[in-house]
């Protein structure tokens, strides 16, 4: 028989999370890691834990994912990052539902993301659902042109019916405001290649004060009050609006590539 339960992850100098997520998967039959050069302890971890790891040049999130699930053997395939853990009652969910033969193909799981150790309730933050178990060859990262080669905010394209579990995978996203600003100016960078390739910088002075200023404030009004994001309290506060600042300096970075093909 093969193994029931894959679980995929992803690491580059994760010593500080890995052992989370992996104390939180003992009950899986498999545990792929696939490692792109970690100079920490990464490996060493992973290996504590019975993962098979493989070493691999960086590709990408969406190509690095779908090299993890291609080496599962598993029936169902959880994928997750490296910064995530199942909560408890998500673990006894997951292994109650897989042996008796689900009807869905895939499944969603709600996601609690931290913000300084904060859970973020509100503001768009909760519940999060992200497809992450599935049917081995039923879903991953690249079915969907659309999704196959971004740089970032990679997705999971499943065409058939899926649910959402009922309890929580634990988002262990920023621990302090140096790592939330580095990673946002990663992101912001990865996030402005994206609209120079879909073409969705503006070329008018007015289009570019739209994306500079107006598109951050109306997403921190939007977040912060609409959607109730001051209800988290400062470190609410601190999330939206250094998200906003995000939004700004994703389109400032694509101005920044194309400026030379813009009119002053």
């Amino acid at each position: 028989m093969p193994p029931l339960l894959s679980v995929a992850i992803i690491t580059k100098n994760e010593e500080h999370n890995l052992a989370r997520t992996l104390a939180s998967v003992q009950f899986a039959d498999e545990i792929i890691i696939i490692d792109s050069a970690s100079t920490d302890r990464t490996v060493e971890i992973a290996r504590s834990f019975n993962a098979s790891v493989y070493d691999e040049p960086w590709q990408g999130f969406a190509a690095q994912k779908n090299s993890a699930i291609a080496k599962c053997s598993g029936t169902w395939i959880l994928s997750l990052d490296a910064d995530e853990e199942l909560s408890p009652e998500l673990q006894q969910q997951i292994r109650t539902l897989l042996p008796s033969n689900p009807p869905h193909d895939a499944y969603f799981i709600r996601r609690r993301n931290l913000f300084l150790g904060r859970w973020m309730k509100r503001g768009g933050y909760y519940p999060d659902p992200k497809l992450r178990l599935f049917r081995r060859d039923a879903a991953n990262f690249s079915h969907s042109p659309r999704f196959a080669e971004r740089p970032v905010h990679e997705t999971i394209a499943f065409d058939g019916d899926a649910v959402t579990l009922d309890f929580d995978l634990i988002h262990h996203a920023y621990p302090t405001l140096e790592s939330y600003l580095e990673h946002m100016d990663r992101y912001s960078t990865l996030g402005a290649q994206l609209l120079v390739d879909s073409g969705k910088t503006s070329r008018s002075l007015v289009g570019f004060h739209v994306n500079i200023l107006l598109v951050p404030q109306l997403t921190f009004i939007w977040n912060y009050f609409c959607r109730l994001g001051f209800l988290d309290g400062r470190e609410g506060l601190l999330l939206h609006l250094y998200h906003a600042a995000y939004t700004s300096w994703k389109y400032a970075k694509a101005w920044q590539t194309v400026r030379k093909s813009i009119p002053a």
